[in-house]
């Protein structure tokens, strides 16, 4: 499954492309009881129904690969009869048409849904008439295959805030009635997967709008699958495996985990200039661990404690180095070291100032009086010491300027023109 894959189903749910035929759903309150089940026909909805439900779907197939949606794999016990992919694959041949597997799936994501407040199963039916596409991507008429699929969005349902309103009815200001609001879906997935422009029934893709929690003892009790971490999640475990390492015998172990990350970038990153596709990611292998924490001196028993907690936790699956890296972490270290070197710059620009000035002639306001200076300066600035110290530089529209404070009637001398500020 790629971003491409994601984006060439997402881009149909619309109201001119969309061929979705069945929407069933059961609406569950806080103490997990059924509160009513729906069937409708979908092109039969009224316009803002039908658009509401829409972008439910489409909710399910948003955020990145890899961290809110994940290609999840069904063990080879759930494709026999009984299992979870068997289950699933009968589901969709109904067509959400049999309303005792649309029972039992209710009941199975009521069972093992963990969630505090009111919520709704929405399942929806549809099938895509794929296109074949030349080489260079160019579309034709005929069709290669048909996508059959089900689509499954978990959405919370909660009550409007509170506040004042008009009610028409006596004509005056008042509390406002609240109402149960559906929100966007926390949990979804597609079965069977979309990979490679077809239809993967060994495996399906799923969907969590909070990437810092997989929900794995759902994803192992409904789908009979393995659990897979998030990308986020995978960054938070490294990074706790790597400061619990270095705590008890560094005081920077912050520093050199985003000095980690930066190399990770550095190598998982290549200039953008010259990337024309979608590369494989480069994956954290033994070898690669051994090298990048030997550049950066981290040796001996505290190098072991981190290689033992990777090969640990992943294990099962090495993760992508860009999946390691906390964006915006370095970001912000990025803007704090250029910062820093700004204000270096500052110094050594007032300093050099200061020796100049130091050694001009003393008639300074003299604009006969020619100094010295290095004729293969750009710019050329005759100062006073005492002001010297107050220039400082900053980046304004995107280049670097001088900043002189001047204040008022004071004279300032320029290439022999004096003027009052």
């Amino acid at each position: 499954m790629t971003k491409k894959d994601i984006l060439e189903l997402k881009k149909r749910l619309n109201k001119t492309d969309c061929s979705i035929t069945k929407l069933c759903g059961c609406y569950v309150d806080s103490s997990k009881n059924k509160v009513l089940t729906l069937s409708e026909t979908f092109l039969n909805l009224d316009d803002e129904e039908f658009y509401k439900y829409l972008d439910l779907s489409r909710k399910c197939l948003s955020g990145n690969v890899g961290n809110n949606l994940l290609q999840l794999e069904f063990p080879t016990q759930e494709e026999e009869p009984g299992g979870r992919q068997q289950f699933l694959m009968g589901l969709k041949e109904s067509g959400l048409k049999n309303e005792e597997l649309l029972e039992r799936f209710y009941d199975l994501i009521i069972e093992h849904y963990d969630h505090a407040g009111n919520y709704l199963i929405l399942l929806f039916k549809d099938a895509y008439d794929i296109i074949t596409r030349t080489n260079d991507g160019m579309k034709l008429d005929e069709s290669e295959e048909v996508f059959d699929y089900l689509l499954c969005a978990i959405c919370p349902v909660t009550l409007s805030k509170p506040g004042l309103g008009y009610r028409e009815e006596e004509n005056r200001i008042g509390a406002r009635i609240r109402d149960w609001v559906v929100g966007a879906p926390d949990t979804g997935f597609i079965f069977p997967a979309f990979s490679d422009r077809s239809s993967d029934i060994h495996s399906l893709i799923y969907y969590i709008k909070d990437a810092k929690d997989s929900r794995p003892e759902f994803v192992e009790n409904v789908f009979g699958c393995g659990s897979k971490r998030t990308a986020t999640e995978q960054q938070q475990v490294f990074s706790s495996i790597v400061k619990q390492a270095l705590a008890p015998v560094r005081d920077d172990s912050e520093e050199v985990l985003l000095q980690l990350q930066e190399k990770f970038h550095e190598i998982s990153c290549p200039d953008e200039e010259e990337i024309y596709e979608e590369q494989p990611p480069v994956i954290l292998t033994g070898e690669l661990v051994d090298e990048v924490l030997t550049e950066h001196h981290i040796i001996g028993e505290t190098a072991e404690h981190i290689k033992e907690g990777i090969s640990r936790e992943f294990e099962s699956e090495p993760p992508a180095l860009q999946n390691l890296i906390d964006e915006k972490a370095l970001e912000k270290n990025a803007r704090k070291k250029e910062e820093e070197h700004l204000r270096l710059q500052v110094q050594q620009l007032q300093k050099e100032l200061a020796e100049k000035t130091s050694s001009a002639p003393e008639n300074l306001n003299d604009p006969d009086e020619e100094a010295p200076f290095d004729e293969h300066c750009d710019v050329i600035l005759r100062i006073k010491p005492e002001k010297a110290s107050l220039i400082k530089s900053e980046m304004i529209d995107g280049r670097k300027c001088l900043i002189i404070p001047v204040d008022e009637y004071e004279q300032i001398n320029l290439n022999g023109v004096t003027r009052e500020v």
